[in-house]
């Protein structure tokens, strides 16, 4: 009758002792600092509100995008999106606007505005992409 419950803290331990060891092996795969694939976050965040009437905000997103995938904007997010759409500055394409807004591409399309009821309206100029 003791081989059953000695049997059984046995295997507790060596499962136990599994998924230590896989803990540990994640732990290091995904370092403190890295992202997992298709994710973004948000680096910096600066906010101007000195001039009345407007605010300028400077954010700063970081992406690990799939292949295909470079760094956009969906739904007013940091998001990985086509590269194509980017590419070809078709930036309404990446759907960059909240829910009820409507997006428009500037006429240079060096980035888009998204307009809401009463006249509210922001407008995005992307950063040009850093030589690595």
């Amino acid at each position: 009758m003791q081989a059953g419950p000695r049997a059984l803290c046995a295997a507790t331990g060596a499962s136990l002792c599994c998924l230590c060891l896989l803990w540990l092996i994640y732990a290091h795969w995904l370092r403190e600092g890295q992202l997992a694939v298709g994710t973004c976050e948000i680096i910096t965040l600066n906010r101007d509100s000195s001039q009345p009437r407007r605010m300028i905000a400077r954010q700063t997103a970081r992406c690990a995008c799939r292949r295909g995938q470079i760094a956009g904007t969906t739904r007013s997010r940091p998001a990985c999106v086509d590269a194509r759409i980017v590419k070809s500055r078709q930036w309404c394409e990446m759907t960059p606007c909240s829910e009820g807004e409507i997006c428009s591409l500037l006429f240079n399309r060096s980035g888009w505005t998204c307009s809401k009821g009463g006249g509210r309206m922001k407008t995005v100029t992307p950063l040009p992409k850093e030589p690595s």
